[in-house]
């Protein structure tokens, strides 16, 4: 009945495929030095899973016609409360420029354009010019697509239906040794040993009734990072984007996103009296930022004054059937799918939960206070402060995703994996379910891999090296363990 686990060496492990995943295993591809082996590892498909895939308003960044990039940074600071590190949401507003050019560039994206050939940017609630980039109302779709072509393409180790389930740090604790995972095709775990890791699995509000996100972010990557003590910040800070499509109890769809840009374009949220009411809680009306907005329509909600389904209605029509239709062809069709009339009629909405703010405390480098360890994407908290502006999450995804520089200095800081030195399972306790795998492949230091497999220590999940006494010495017998 002992696990078996197997193992896996590599210099630099990535976890997850969203925006900040792939950009990074480009990057790191391009930077690295010749040799260096770079593995990207997905709890789904590459590609077909998580949240960027799922962004249709577009991508944030200052590209003149009056905007700038202290401009932008500004409407990030005011639309997070005056709460993100401002250094994290400088480099997000900067770097966005770069980045949007590379996505075009390099990358292959194709975006929208004026007339003039110049990027068409729309506008989106809560900011003070127009500047979110896209393709339709599918931006997520095309940058995705263009990324994993590039991926699939280049020499990086692929571990797809691998789920990461805890961080295993060295047996000083001064840094990480690797990452445990399982192998969703067989049951297996699977040990990966890497130099330097950056995980970027995304966050994932699911637990709310009313949810945007894909049914496989269960926020892995959180959760690992509180069973290593790494330090965690705004964990309080859930945006609910205001207008999520309210069809029904009977239908997935209930919960997914009507984008920003249908506020941002002039639509008008009606109550159940037919009413408009924003403008009562702020002077922006339906233009305000997501946390401004969903609190409103939580007040309707709460006075009862709602539609049918307990929600209030988003309505298009008076700008023009043919011109919604045009502008927002996705998620007309999507309304129509579920029985209701965007370009003409009305839509009956409710705020649903979107995004964490809050994440893994980094600094602008991505770095942990655990050596080894990088976060990007929805698993780092500071950028967006108590609220993240629509249109900043895809271009915080890559502006991050990309900063490969400081995991190239821990390349050279690594260690190199000596196939000699695999990893010993030490003998188990009779009837335990602890596993305690001695690596002395490591110059500096050995380094303890824990794997809790039963329920009872700790609530099953990963030990800390404190706990080992604890664990070993109350042994669960097989008829309880969890494989």
């Amino acid at each position: 009945m002992r696990p078996d686990i197997d193992h896996h060496d590599t210099d630099i492990l990535i976890l997850g495929t969203g925006g900040a995943g792939l950009f990074a295993a480009l990057h790191a591809q391009q930077a690295a030095p010749e040799g260096t082996k770079i593995t990207i590892a997905v709890k789904g498909l590459i590609g077909k899973c998580g949240c960027t895939r799922m962004v249709q308003g577009g991508y944030n960044v200052a590209l003149g016609g009056g905007d700038t990039v202290e401009r932008h940074f500004m409407d990030t600071i005011n639309g997070g409360k005056w709460l993100p590190n401002q250094d994290m949401a400088w480099r997000l507003c900067e770097q966005a420029v770069i980045r949007i050019h590379e996505l075009e560039n390099e990358i292959g994206c194709f975006f929208d354009r004026n007339p003039d050939g110049t990027l068409h940017q729309k506008a989106f609630a809560g900011q003070t010019a127009d500047r979110t980039v896209h393709k339709g109302d599918l931006t997520g779709i095309e940058i995705i697509n263009r990324l994993m072509e590039q991926v699939l393409s280049r020499p990086v180790e692929k571990l797809q239906e691998h789920r990461a389930i805890g961080l295993i740090p060295t047996r000083d604790g001064s840094a990480l040794a690797g990452v445990l995972m399982i192998d969703m095709r067989t049951g297996r775990f699977r040990f990966v040993r890497a130099k330097t890791v950056l995980m970027a699995t995304g966050g994932g509000p699911t637990m709310y009734k009313y949810h945007t996100p894909s049914g496989d972010k269960t926020m892995d990557g959180l959760a690992m990072a509180l069973r290593a003590d790494l330090p965690l910040r705004d964990m309080e800070m859930v945006q609910f984007h205001p207008t999520g499509l309210l069809a029904g109890d009977h239908t997935r769809m209930t919960g997914t996103v009507l984008e920003e840009g249908l506020r941002g374009a002039g639509g008008h949220l009606l109550n159940g009296s037919g009413n408009r009411f924003m403008f009562d809680y702020d002077g922006k009306g339906e233009r305000a930022t997501r946390d401004v907005v969903s609190r409103g329509i939580y007040e309707e909600m709460r006075k009862s004054n709602t539609s049918e389904n307990g929600g209030v209605y988003i309505s298009m029509g008076h700008l023009g059937p043919d011109f919604v239709t045009e502008k927002f062809k996705g998620m007309v069709k999507r309304c129509a799918d579920c029985g209701f009339d965007l370009a003409g009629g009305r839509v009956e909405v409710v705020p649903t939960a979107h995004y964490f703010m809050g994440g893994v405390v980094v600094d602008v480098d991505t770095r942990t206070a655990l050596e080894g360890l990088y976060v990007a994407g929805e698993d780092a908290g500071g950028a967006h402060g108590s609220n993240r502006l629509g249109g900043n999450g895809v271009a915080n995804s890559t502006v991050y995703g990309g900063a490969v520089r400081l995991m190239r200095h821990g390349l050279r800081k690594g260690r190199q994996a000596d196939p000699s030195g695999r990893e010993k399972a030490a003998p188990l306790g009779e009837g335990g379910g602890t596993v305690l795998l001695e690596d002395r492949a490591r110059g500096e230091a050995t380094f303890l891999v824990e794997v809790v497999v039963n329920r009872g220590v700790d609530g099953g999940k990963f030990l800390q090296t404190s706990h080992l006494p604890e664990a070993l010495h109350r042994p669960f017998p097989p008829s309880e363990w969890q494989m």
